[in-house]
Protein backbone atom coordinates (compact mmCIF):
# COMPACT_ATOMS: atom_id res chain seq x y z
CA UNK A 1 0.00 0.00 0.00
CA UNK A 2 1.03 3.30 -1.13
CA UNK A 3 2.64 5.58 2.47
CA UNK A 4 0.81 8.45 1.76
CA UNK A 5 -2.89 6.17 1.21
CA UNK A 6 -1.99 4.15 4.50
CA UNK A 7 -1.67 7.47 6.28
CA UNK A 8 -4.99 8.45 5.17
CA UNK A 9 -6.90 5.15 5.50
CA UNK A 10 -5.36 5.59 9.49
CA UNK A 11 -6.32 9.00 9.99
CA UNK A 12 -10.51 7.43 8.50
CA UNK A 13 -10.12 4.56 11.45
CA UNK A 14 -9.59 7.63 13.70
CA UNK A 15 -12.50 9.19 11.71
CA UNK A 16 -14.33 5.58 11.88
CA UNK A 17 -13.57 5.43 15.81
CA UNK A 18 -15.04 9.13 16.73
CA UNK A 19 -18.01 8.50 14.86
CA UNK A 20 -18.40 5.24 16.35
CA UNK A 21 -18.55 6.10 20.24
CA UNK A 22 -21.01 9.85 18.97
CA UNK A 23 -23.73 7.02 18.57
CA UNK A 24 -23.48 6.42 22.21
CA UNK A 25 -23.57 10.46 22.82
CA UNK A 26 -26.52 10.46 20.45
CA UNK A 27 -28.50 7.67 21.94
CA UNK A 28 -28.04 9.90 25.37
CA UNK A 29 -28.79 13.20 23.37
CA UNK A 30 -32.04 12.36 21.75
CA UNK A 31 -33.39 11.94 24.95
CA UNK A 32 -33.76 15.76 25.97
CA UNK A 33 -33.68 17.10 22.07
CA UNK A 34 -34.64 16.94 19.02
CA UNK A 35 -33.04 15.47 15.91
CA UNK A 36 -32.75 18.68 14.13
CA UNK A 37 -31.91 20.38 17.61
CA UNK A 38 -29.17 18.28 18.36
CA UNK A 39 -27.88 18.57 14.46
CA UNK A 40 -28.03 22.25 14.37
CA UNK A 41 -26.09 22.55 18.07
CA UNK A 42 -23.08 19.86 17.24
CA UNK A 43 -22.57 21.15 13.98
CA UNK A 44 -22.70 24.95 15.13
CA UNK A 45 -20.17 23.58 17.39
CA UNK A 46 -18.14 21.84 15.18
CA UNK A 47 -17.53 25.22 13.05
CA UNK A 48 -16.81 27.34 16.08
CA UNK A 49 -14.07 24.69 17.57
CA UNK A 50 -11.98 25.08 14.50
CA UNK A 51 -11.71 28.54 14.93
CA UNK A 52 -8.87 28.28 17.23
CA UNK A 53 -7.23 26.05 14.67
CA UNK A 54 -7.61 28.22 11.89
CA UNK A 55 -5.94 31.34 14.25
CA UNK A 56 -3.25 29.58 15.77
CA UNK A 57 -1.92 27.46 12.22
CA UNK A 58 -1.32 30.60 10.47
CA UNK A 59 -3.71 31.25 8.40
CA UNK A 60 -2.92 34.78 7.50
CA UNK A 61 0.37 33.57 5.72
CA UNK A 62 -2.24 31.40 3.11
CA UNK A 63 0.49 28.88 3.73
CA UNK A 64 -0.36 25.55 4.68
CA UNK A 65 1.58 21.76 4.76
CA UNK A 66 -0.15 18.41 5.26
CA UNK A 67 1.79 15.33 4.86
CA UNK A 68 4.96 16.72 3.88
CA UNK A 69 4.13 19.08 1.08
CA UNK A 70 3.41 22.83 1.14
CA UNK A 71 0.59 24.36 -0.96
CA UNK A 72 -0.27 28.14 -1.32
CA UNK A 73 -3.76 29.01 -0.70
CA UNK A 74 -4.50 32.00 -3.02
CA UNK A 75 -7.33 34.42 -2.59
CA UNK A 76 -9.21 32.89 -5.62
CA UNK A 77 -9.61 29.78 -3.38
CA UNK A 78 -12.10 31.35 -0.98
CA UNK A 79 -14.79 31.14 -3.50
CA UNK A 80 -13.60 27.63 -4.22
CA UNK A 81 -14.02 26.96 -0.42
CA UNK A 82 -17.29 28.62 -0.08
CA UNK A 83 -18.74 27.08 -2.93
CA UNK A 84 -17.74 23.18 -2.01
CA UNK A 85 -18.51 23.86 1.30
CA UNK A 86 -21.96 25.22 1.29
CA UNK A 87 -22.52 22.05 -1.11
CA UNK A 88 -20.86 19.34 1.48
CA UNK A 89 -23.13 20.84 4.23
CA UNK A 90 -26.02 20.83 1.53
CA UNK A 91 -25.62 16.75 1.28
CA UNK A 92 -24.42 16.45 5.14
CA UNK A 93 -27.60 17.99 6.17
CA UNK A 94 -30.04 15.96 4.29
CA UNK A 95 -27.91 12.58 5.05
CA UNK A 96 -27.79 13.61 8.83
CA UNK A 97 -31.54 14.96 8.80
CA UNK A 98 -32.74 11.53 7.38
CA UNK A 99 -30.46 9.47 9.29
CA UNK A 100 -32.00 11.09 12.79
CA UNK A 101 -35.40 11.28 11.71
CA UNK A 102 -35.19 7.84 10.75
CA UNK A 103 -34.12 6.44 14.08
CA UNK A 104 -37.71 7.46 15.39
CA UNK A 105 -39.09 5.02 13.38
CA UNK A 106 -36.62 2.26 12.91
CA UNK A 107 -34.52 0.50 15.62
CA UNK A 108 -30.28 1.37 15.75
CA UNK A 109 -29.23 -2.12 14.38
CA UNK A 110 -31.41 -1.54 11.51
CA UNK A 111 -29.90 2.23 11.00
CA UNK A 112 -26.47 1.35 11.50
CA UNK A 113 -26.24 -1.10 8.70
CA UNK A 114 -28.35 0.44 6.50
CA UNK A 115 -26.65 3.89 6.80
CA UNK A 116 -23.31 1.70 6.14
CA UNK A 117 -24.68 1.06 2.82
CA UNK A 118 -23.14 4.25 1.62
CA UNK A 119 -19.92 1.50 1.13
CA UNK A 120 -21.60 0.32 -1.92
CA UNK A 121 -23.30 3.46 -2.51
CA UNK A 122 -19.80 5.17 -2.85
CA UNK A 123 -18.36 2.76 -6.02
CA UNK A 124 -21.85 2.55 -7.87
CA UNK A 125 -21.84 6.67 -7.84
CA UNK A 126 -17.88 6.24 -8.89
CA UNK A 127 -18.92 4.58 -11.74
CA UNK A 128 -20.77 7.73 -13.09
CA UNK A 129 -17.93 9.67 -12.60
CA UNK A 130 -15.48 7.53 -14.67
CA UNK A 131 -13.54 6.36 -11.24
CA UNK A 132 -11.75 3.64 -11.59
CA UNK A 133 -12.51 0.63 -9.07
CA UNK A 134 -11.12 -2.81 -9.05
CA UNK A 135 -12.71 -5.82 -8.53
CA UNK A 136 -10.66 -5.96 -5.14
CA UNK A 137 -12.90 -3.25 -4.11
CA UNK A 138 -15.83 -4.72 -4.69
CA UNK A 139 -14.99 -7.79 -3.40
CA UNK A 140 -13.97 -6.45 0.01
CA UNK A 141 -17.16 -4.01 0.17
CA UNK A 142 -19.61 -7.36 -0.08
CA UNK A 143 -17.85 -8.80 2.86
CA UNK A 144 -18.13 -5.91 4.94
CA UNK A 145 -21.34 -5.71 4.06
CA UNK A 146 -22.15 -8.85 4.84
CA UNK A 147 -19.96 -8.60 8.58
CA UNK A 148 -21.84 -5.19 8.86
CA UNK A 149 -25.23 -7.18 8.59
CA UNK A 150 -24.08 -9.95 11.21
CA UNK A 151 -23.20 -6.87 13.37
CA UNK A 152 -26.04 -5.07 12.99
CA UNK A 153 -28.83 -7.06 12.45
CA UNK A 154 -31.11 -8.79 14.97
CA UNK A 155 -34.11 -9.18 13.26
CA UNK A 156 -36.36 -9.88 9.99
CA UNK A 157 -34.54 -7.02 6.98
CA UNK A 158 -37.80 -5.45 6.39
CA UNK A 159 -38.15 -2.04 4.30
CA UNK A 160 -40.49 0.38 6.64
CA UNK A 161 -40.90 3.69 6.58
CA UNK A 162 -38.06 4.58 9.04
CA UNK A 163 -35.64 2.36 7.04
CA UNK A 164 -36.42 3.77 4.06
CA UNK A 165 -35.57 7.46 5.69
CA UNK A 166 -31.91 5.60 6.17
CA UNK A 167 -31.59 4.49 3.08
CA UNK A 168 -32.09 8.05 1.09
CA UNK A 169 -29.71 8.95 4.21
CA UNK A 170 -26.95 6.88 3.48
CA UNK A 171 -27.45 7.89 -0.71
CA UNK A 172 -26.38 11.49 1.09
CA UNK A 173 -23.56 10.32 2.85
CA UNK A 174 -22.13 8.66 -0.52
CA UNK A 175 -22.72 11.88 -2.42
CA UNK A 176 -21.15 13.76 0.55
CA UNK A 177 -17.87 11.53 0.51
CA UNK A 178 -17.70 12.19 -3.81
CA UNK A 179 -18.22 15.61 -3.00
CA UNK A 180 -14.85 15.89 -0.36
CA UNK A 181 -12.97 13.63 -2.86
CA UNK A 182 -14.29 16.00 -5.76
CA UNK A 183 -12.69 19.38 -4.09
CA UNK A 184 -11.03 18.29 -1.17
CA UNK A 185 -7.60 17.77 -2.94
CA UNK A 186 -6.81 21.33 -3.70
CA UNK A 187 -8.41 23.21 -0.80
CA UNK A 188 -7.62 23.92 2.55
CA UNK A 189 -9.73 21.03 4.08
CA UNK A 190 -9.94 23.03 7.81
CA UNK A 191 -11.77 26.22 6.48
CA UNK A 192 -13.94 23.61 4.09
CA UNK A 193 -15.29 21.37 7.14
CA UNK A 194 -15.98 25.13 9.01
CA UNK A 195 -17.87 26.29 5.79
CA UNK A 196 -19.90 22.84 5.55
CA UNK A 197 -20.96 22.55 9.51
CA UNK A 198 -22.13 26.13 9.50
CA UNK A 199 -24.40 25.40 6.21
CA UNK A 200 -25.32 22.62 8.37
CA UNK A 201 -26.21 23.90 11.09
CA UNK A 202 -28.28 27.02 9.98
CA UNK A 203 -30.74 24.43 7.93
CA UNK A 204 -31.33 22.47 10.90
CA UNK A 205 -32.09 24.85 13.17
CA UNK A 206 -34.60 26.12 10.83
CA UNK A 207 -36.37 23.47 10.71
CA UNK A 208 -36.01 22.86 14.57
CA UNK A 209 -37.15 26.21 15.06
CA UNK A 210 -40.32 25.33 13.30
CA UNK A 211 -40.79 21.64 13.65
CA UNK A 212 -39.40 21.10 17.75
CA UNK A 213 -39.71 22.37 21.06
CA UNK A 214 -36.21 23.74 22.20
CA UNK A 215 -35.93 24.48 26.15
CA UNK A 216 -33.49 25.02 28.73
CA UNK A 217 -34.01 21.87 30.36
CA UNK A 218 -33.76 19.87 27.73
CA UNK A 219 -30.59 21.57 26.48
CA UNK A 220 -29.20 21.25 29.96
CA UNK A 221 -29.79 17.06 29.72
CA UNK A 222 -28.02 16.76 26.62
CA UNK A 223 -25.16 19.18 27.22
CA UNK A 224 -22.46 16.59 27.65
CA UNK A 225 -23.83 14.53 24.15
CA UNK A 226 -24.04 18.08 22.72
CA UNK A 227 -20.05 18.53 23.54
CA UNK A 228 -19.17 15.48 22.28
CA UNK A 229 -21.01 15.97 19.43
CA UNK A 230 -19.89 19.29 18.27
CA UNK A 231 -16.41 19.11 19.21
CA UNK A 232 -15.21 15.46 18.75
CA UNK A 233 -17.79 13.68 16.11
CA UNK A 234 -17.56 17.11 13.89
CA UNK A 235 -14.81 19.61 14.84
CA UNK A 236 -12.83 16.73 15.10
CA UNK A 237 -13.59 13.76 12.73
CA UNK A 238 -14.89 15.35 9.83
CA UNK A 239 -12.06 17.74 9.55
CA UNK A 240 -9.41 14.57 9.55
CA UNK A 241 -11.98 12.72 7.17
CA UNK A 242 -11.23 15.91 4.81
CA UNK A 243 -7.64 15.72 5.74
CA UNK A 244 -7.47 11.76 5.42
CA UNK A 245 -9.68 11.75 1.85
CA UNK A 246 -7.09 14.03 -0.13
CA UNK A 247 -4.78 10.93 -0.73
CA UNK A 248 -7.40 8.18 -0.20
CA UNK A 249 -9.64 6.37 -2.96
CA UNK A 250 -13.29 7.15 -2.38
CA UNK A 251 -14.31 3.56 -2.48
CA UNK A 252 -11.42 2.65 0.16
CA UNK A 253 -12.63 6.07 2.08
CA UNK A 254 -15.93 4.69 2.55
CA UNK A 255 -15.16 1.45 3.73
CA UNK A 256 -12.61 2.35 6.01
CA UNK A 257 -15.15 5.28 7.26
CA UNK A 258 -18.16 1.70 7.54
CA UNK A 259 -15.94 0.81 10.54
CA UNK A 260 -17.68 3.36 12.67
CA UNK A 261 -20.27 0.44 13.05
CA UNK A 262 -17.59 -1.78 14.72
CA UNK A 263 -16.45 0.87 17.09
CA UNK A 264 -19.78 2.26 17.87
CA UNK A 265 -20.13 -1.77 19.45
CA UNK A 266 -17.32 -1.38 21.37
CA UNK A 267 -18.39 1.85 22.68
CA UNK A 268 -21.76 0.42 23.76
CA UNK A 269 -20.06 -2.33 25.39
CA UNK A 270 -17.76 -0.48 27.31
CA UNK A 271 -20.13 2.61 28.21
CA UNK A 272 -23.35 1.07 28.07
CA UNK A 273 -22.57 -2.26 28.97
CA UNK A 274 -24.11 -3.61 25.65
CA UNK A 275 -23.35 -7.59 24.69
CA UNK A 276 -22.54 -8.46 21.46
CA UNK A 277 -23.68 -11.90 20.48
CA UNK A 278 -21.33 -14.51 18.73
CA UNK A 279 -22.48 -12.93 15.08
CA UNK A 280 -21.62 -9.91 16.10
CA UNK A 281 -17.84 -10.48 17.02
CA UNK A 282 -17.70 -12.38 13.85
CA UNK A 283 -19.74 -9.47 11.91
CA UNK A 284 -16.42 -7.23 13.10
CA UNK A 285 -14.05 -9.85 11.91
CA UNK A 286 -15.76 -9.79 8.78
CA UNK A 287 -15.30 -6.23 7.96
CA UNK A 288 -11.98 -6.36 9.01
CA UNK A 289 -11.37 -8.63 6.50
CA UNK A 290 -13.61 -6.38 3.85
CA UNK A 291 -11.20 -3.75 4.50
CA UNK A 292 -7.51 -5.57 3.74
CA UNK A 293 -9.11 -7.13 0.92
CA UNK A 294 -10.40 -3.68 -0.56
CA UNK A 295 -6.47 -2.91 -0.28
CA UNK A 296 -4.83 -5.56 -1.55
CA UNK A 297 -4.91 -3.64 -5.04
CA UNK A 298 -2.49 -0.90 -3.28
CA UNK A 299 -0.57 -3.65 -1.49
CA UNK A 300 0.17 -4.82 -4.71
CA UNK A 301 1.21 -2.19 -6.42
CA UNK A 302 3.34 -1.18 -3.83
CA UNK A 303 5.28 -4.41 -3.53
CA UNK A 304 5.74 -3.91 -8.01
CA UNK A 305 7.36 -0.78 -7.47
CA UNK A 306 9.89 -1.99 -4.31
CA UNK A 307 10.95 -4.45 -6.80
CA UNK A 308 11.83 -2.04 -10.00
Amino acid sequence: MKTKETKSILILLLTAAIWGLSFVAQRVGMQHIGAFTYNGIRFALGSLSLLPVLYFSGRKSNNEIYNGESKEFKESDEKTIIKSGILAGLALFMASSFQQVGLIYTTAGKAGFITSLYVVIVPILGIFLKQKTHITTWLGALIAVVGLYLLSISENFTIEFGDFLEIIGAFFYAIHIQLIDRYIKDIDPIRFSSVQFATCSVLSMIIAFIFEEITLSGLSGALMPILYGGIMSCGVAYTLQAIGQKNANPSHAAIALSMEAVFGAIGGALVLHEVLPIRGYIGCALMMVGILIAQSENMGKQSGEEHI
